[in-house]
């Protein structure tokens, strides 16, 4: 699966992580055109995904990933471009992406490294309420969108 330029960006997730389901949500909330897409880190769709695009889908578990016609986004970069995209206040958020990316990610990872402790988890994907359930790719077929 390829994804043009025009086509809507998809946001990956650890689905068993509550901050990270709450990232989502907080996503959900502030993305008033319905642009972003969503998929679980554990589903196959997303596996395809990062593998498509030639990341390790084990390397990411505990990341968000981004994926829009642009390229592939991965852990602090994904945050910031993904506030970019959403309503309000939120896409001044990215101007830290004037910090240098490994300081970023050394606070990105220092927090996700302690995120189920600080937030919990649980033992089974977070599943979207009806409302919103046809954003979520693990939740609905995707047609192939690779020229041929």
């Amino acid at each position: 699966m390829t994804l043009a330029a025009d086509q809507r960006p998809i946001l990956l997730f650890d689905g068993v992580c509550n901050l990270c389901t709450g990232s989502v949500r907080f996503v959900i909330q502030r993305d008033r055109e319905k642009r972003f897409l969503f998929a679980s880190l554990q589903s196959s769709i997303a596996k395809e995904l990062l593998e498509h695009n030639g990341v390790e889908p084990a390397d990411y578990l505990g990341s968000i990933v981004l994926i829009d016609g642009n390229g592939i986004w991965l852990r602090s970069t994904a945050a910031l471009r993904t506030a970019g995209r959403l309503s309000g206040l939120w896409p001044l958020m990215q101007v830290f992406l004037l910090v240098p990316r490994p300081l970023r990610d050394w606070v990105y990872d220092f927090v996700g490294a302690r995120r189920y402790r600080w937030f919990g988890r649980t033992h089974t994907c977070w599943v979207p309420a009806q409302d919103v359930s046809d954003r979520f790719l693990d939740a609905r077929p995707i047609p192939d969108t690779e020229q041929k």
